[in-house]
């Protein structure tokens, strides 16, 4: 099957944030999503974009912490194996391991792809009105690159901060946050409105 533009958007967006493809075969791979049980709308309204490549109903699953030691219980729901995704395992796990591609300005152009990413990584400081979206654990040459991305493709400029054991993130001031932020408004679901700054 071919995705539609919107499914490759919420697709890019989840692959640079908490999502995973699978690799099933030589030319499959299936889409994994994982949210904590709080987010379960949000496993919903990812998997239903996708339509019948996810079938049934997510997993509520526990999961032990491996430094506090505390459970926690989240969602998964996993899709169907395809080739449409196992072509963007290729572009985006070339060697087995996630990368952020050279050339992902070209697939990272649409404000839907960045409200995903946001509402996957991101965080709203309300008190210093400024945000942020974790990288993870990618290189400071990957954070430049979706830095450039970012400023090129949404004329928004963010900062690269070292979040140490955290990895990465990139920072978003007042001024840029605002515009962040009325960018991707729209896009964004009811349960994660608390990482926005404004109600246009």
């Amino acid at each position: 099957m071919k995705l539609t533009k919107q499914q490759i958007n919420v697709l890019i967006g989840t692959i640079l944030g908490d999502g995973f493809l699978q690799k099933t075969g030589e030319k499959n791979a299936r889409l994994r999503l994982e949210h904590s049980q709080k987010q379960k709308d949000y496993v919903l309204w990812k998997g239903n974009i996708f339509g019948r490549l996810f079938q049934g109903k997510p997993s509520l699953l526990e999961r032990v912490h491996p430094q506090s030691g505390e459970s926690y219980k989240y969602c998964r729901w996993q899709s169907s194996a395809t080739p449409a995704f196992g072509y963007w395992r290729k572009y985006f796990y070339p060697l087995g391991k996630k990368i952020i591609p050279n050339d992902i300005g070209k697939i990272l152009s649409n404000p839907m792809s960045l409200a995903v990413w946001y509402m996957d990584d991101g965080y709203y400081n309300k008190k210093d009105r400024n945000s942020y979206i974790y990288l993870g654990r990618v290189t400071r040459s990957e954070a430049e690159i979706l830095q450039k991305t970012i400023s090129i493709n949404f004329n928004l400029e963010a900062n690269i901060y070292d979040k140490k054991n955290k990895g990465f993130a990139l920072f978003f001031g007042v001024e840029e946050t605002k515009k962040f932020h009325t960018l991707i408004y729209s896009f964004i679901i009811p349960s994660l409105q608390y990482k926005i700054s404004l109600t246009p």
